[in-house]
């Protein structure tokens, strides 16, 4: 198996684990979401919350995709046409990362500190609401 070959692979088990970031982070989003909207009744905080995860997940799945692109055109076909791809993915990338950046934070990134895909989805599950305990104080019904 040559050098390159073994990139090649490398590269689809990046794209492989891009996509799966993709549908788990996904489906991990609606479901920080429905917890949300079940713990605290209120949908436009189930609301937030899936943005926010979805958001994060998004950035996370295209910064591994990207990683995959560039083993591809580094490692496997190092052409000027794969060169100038390699530049105009990134170019988007960086684009949908900075809106994703906005609509998550709320702020562009130079007025916060930078969120990144992992952060923000961190972020998400951290603010749905702890489930409610039954056993305190003056919360026995009957």
């Amino acid at each position: 198996m040559t050098f390159a070959e073994v990139m090649e692979h490398v590269a689809q088990a990046f794209e492989g684990l891009g996509v799966f970031v993709l549908a788990a982070g996904t489906l991990w989003s609606f479901l920080l979401a429905g917890l949300s909207w079940r713990r605290s009744g209120q949908a436009g905080q189930a609301y937030a919350v899936v943005r926010r995860a979805l958001g994060g997940t998004l950035l996370l799945g295209l910064e591994i995709l990207v990683a995959a692109d560039l083993v591809r055109t580094i490692a496997v076909a190092p052409t000027v046409d794969n060169v100038l791809t390699l530049g105009l993915i990134v170019l988007i990338r960086t684009f949908l990362s900075f809106s994703l950046e906005i609509e998550i934070s709320g702020a562009p990134p130079w007025r916060r500190a930078l969120v990144t895909g992992a952060g923000a989805l961190r972020q998400a599950s951290a603010s749905v609401p702890k489930p409610k305990r039954s056993d305190q104080p003056g919360d026995h019904e009957g």
